[in-house]
């Protein structure tokens, strides 16, 4: 005897495109609507309580938080922007002071003109 398939295993069998029908289907229902409506609102409270617990908690251990994480991040980037921008100047400040010394060392060189 054939066991009987549940509704998650139609749909499994179904896809993409029966998960599609089904959803939008079901949402049809103005019960189903509010129900759906309801749960994802009540989620959402739940991940902000969540969230404010946890900072509270990283704070109590004295942990960095992701806020502070991405605090500290945005200012190592910026140091970072900076060193760069510096080792730029100071290639540059190289290169002149090479080409200044190459040009005065020619200059010493040359021997003075003939009478």
């Amino acid at each position: 005897m054939k066991e009987e398939q549940t509704i998650f295993d139609k749909l499994y069998e179904a896809g993409e495109e029966g998960m599609a029908r089904f959803a939008k289907e079901a949402l049809s229902y103005p019960t189903v609507s509010e129900f759906v409506k309801h749960a994802l609102r009540n989620a959402s409270s739940t991940k902000g309580k969540i969230d404010k617990s946890m900072a509270t908690m990283l704070a109590l251990l004295n942990l960095p938080s992701k806020e502070d994480y991405n605090r500290l991040l945005a200012k190592v980037e910026t140091v970072q922007g900076s060193l760069v921008n510096l080792n730029i100047k100071l290639d540059r400040l190289l290169a002149e002071q090479k080409k200044s010394k190459k040009s005065t060392s020619r200059k010493k060189t040359s021997f003075p003109p003939k009478p």
